[in-house]
C-alpha cells in the first residue's frame, strides 16, 4: 500500500509545468483504434489511467509504445481484433466507457463491461446508450456487461438530442457516428476544451466533425481513418490544482503550459478573493497572498466552474476570512473530502448537499483517506498548509490523474515522500 506523506507549513517557490490533459488523454487513446494505421500522440501524462489503457489495447492486440518521460505514445490498431471485455481491466477506470463507441464504430459489436473509476454519487450512462441506439445499434446490458451490435447495413447518422449536459456521451456518441452513413447532428452536446481535443484529432484522422466546442455538434461519416500525429492540451484541472497549491502554500510559484481560457472560471474566483497574480500568455504567476476574502462557488458545465476544481479550491477557501458556501450542480454527493478536511480542524460541514464553511483555519496534520481523485488533490493541498505531519492513504487514487505529484511538490519545496507499506 503507498502512503504520502507531508511534513506541511513550509513555503513553496518556484516553476511547474502543467501535463498533458488527464481527460483528454483517457478519449484521445480509445479515439486512436478508429484508425487503419499508426497515430502518434504527444504530451501524454504519465499517470495510472494511461497505463491502464495501454494494457486494455495489448489485449485487443493493439501495437502501443509509450516513451514515459517524452510523453510520447505510438498506437498501431492495423491487427486489432474485436473481443469481449465484460470485466477485468476495463473496470478500472471510468473513461474505459469511449471503448464502446470507439469498438462500436470499428467492428460493428462488442461487449464493454460497465465503467469504474471514482465515487462521485449516481454516474449513469444512459445518455451514451441513447446516442448508441438512435444511430441504429441494438445496446442490452446483461450482468453488467454492456452488449452493443449495429445492424448489417451498419451505422446510420441521425439528429441526438442529449437530455443531460455530458462530456462522456458527447464525445461516445462522436466515436460512434464518425463512420456512420450519413450526417450525424448531436445537439445539447458539452462544450468543454477536451472534446474539441477529441474532434481536432479525429479530423487529422480524416473524420468530417464541425462545432465542437458550441452546444450542436455535426458529423458527415466516412469510409475510413488514417493515422496521425497529434498533441494532447495541456492539464486544466492539474492546471488549477497547482493554482490552487501555490495561492494557498507558496511565496511565490510561476506555473506555465497553461490555456488561461480554460479555467477563467477558477481564475476568477481566485481574484475575487484577493489572490495576488500574473497572468501570462501560457502562465501564472501566483505570489504570496494574506487577507483573502471567502466566496461562494456554484460548479457548472464548461465555461462554468469546473467539477473537477471544487475540491482542489476547498483547502484555500480554508485560508480566506468569512463564511462560504460550494454547490456542485454536476455532482451533489461529491462531498467525500469534507469529513477528511474536518478531521484536520476546518470549520466546514454539508448539509443537503451544500458545503458551509468559514474561515480563516489553521489546519493540522493527521492520517487521512483519498476516496476519489480530486479528493486525493485536496488533502494534499491540506496537507501542505496543515501543521505538523499528514499521512495520505488512497494514494492510487492521486496517481490515476497528477503525472509525478511528489516530484514537481519537491521541486517547488514541498516536505513530502511516497512510501510504500505492505
Amino acid at each position: 500500500m503507498k502512503k504520502i506523506v507531508i511534513n506541511g507549513n513550509k513555503p513553496l517557490k518556484g516553476t511547474v509545468n502543467i501535463s498533458g490533459a488527464k481527460n483528454s488523454t483517457v478519449a484521445l487513446i480509445p479515439a486512436s483504434i478508429l484508425a487503419d494505421s499508426m497515430v502518434t500522440l504527444e504530451g501524454i501524462p504519465n499517470i495510472q489511467d494511461v497505463h491502464s489503457l495501454i494494457d486494455i489495447l495489448r489485449d485487443f492486440n493493439v501495437e502501443v509504445t509509450f516513451q514515459e518521460e517524452e510523453g510520447v505514445m505510438t498506437i498501431d490498431p492495423t491487427n486489432m481484433i474485436s473481443i469481449p471485455m465484460p470485466t477485468g481491466k476495463i473496470k478500472k477506470l471510468r473513461a474505459s466507457y469511449y471503448f464502446m463507441g470507439a469498438v462500436l464504430s470499428k467492428f460493428g459489436e462488442g461487449v464493454i463491461g460497465m465503467p469504474g473509476g471514482c465515487y462521485l454519487g449516481p454516474r449513469p450512462i444512459d445518455q451514451h446508450i441513447k446516442g448508441f441506439e438512435a444511430l441504429g445499434a441494438e445496446v442490452r446490458n446483461e450482468l453488467g456487461a454492456i452488449y452493443l451490435s449495429a445492424p448489417a447495413e451498419g451505422l446510420t447518422g441521425n439528429r441526438i438530442y442529449l437530455d443531460v449536459i455530458s462530456i462522456g456521451a458527447t464525445i461516445n456518441t462522436i466515436l460512434a457516428a464518425v463512420r456512420a452513413k450519413g450526417r450525424t447532428v448531436i445537439e445539447n452536446v458539452a462544450k468543454e476544451p477536451e472534446i474539441i481535443d477529441v474532434c481536432t484529432l479525429l479530423n487529422n484522422m480524416g473524420a468530417k466533425i464541425r462545432g465542437a466546442g458550441t452546444d450542436i455538434i455535426r458529423v458527415d461519416g466516412v469510409d475510413q481513418l488514417h493515422g496521425c500525429r497529434h498533441t494532447v492540451i495541456p492539464d486544466r484541472i492539474e492546471a488549477g490544482t497547482y493554482l490552487s497549491i501555490a495561492a494557498a502554500a507558496g511565496e511565490e510559484v510561476l506555473v506555465k503550459n497553461v490555456i488561461v481560457e480554460h479555467i477563467e472560471g477558477l481564475i476568477a474566483k481566485m481574484e475575487e478573493m484577493g489572490v495576488d497574480m500574473e497572468i501570462g500568455e501560457d502562465s501564472v504567476l501566483i505570489k504570496k497572498s494574506d487577507n483573502l476574502k471567502m466566496v461562494h462557488i456554484k460548479a457548472l458545465p464548461y465555461p462554468g466552474f469546473a467539477t473537477d476544481l471544487q475540491q482542489p479550491l476547498t483547502p484555500l477557501l480554508l485560508k480566506a476570512h468569512g463564511d462560504g458556501t460550494i454547490i456542485d450542480t454536476i455532482y451533489p454527493k461529491r462531498v467525500n473530502h469534507i469529513p477528511e478536511l474536518r478531521r484536520m480542524g476546518a470549520n466546514i460541514k454539508v448539509e443537503s448537499d451544500t458545503i458551509f464553511l468559514s474561515g480563516p483555519n489553521e489546519l493540522t496534520g493527521v492520517e487521512v483517506t483519498a476516496s476519489d481523485l480530486r479528493a486525493g488533490a485536496c488533502l494534499v493541498i491540506a496537507g501542505l498548509m496543515a501543521k505538523g505531519t499528514t499521512t495520505i492513504t488512497g494514494v492510487e487514487n492521486i496517481l490515476r490523474g497528477y503525472d509525478h505529484i511528489v516530484e514537481k511538490l519537491t521541486a517547488l519545496g514541498a516536505d513530502i515522500k511516497m512510501i510504500e507499506e505492505d
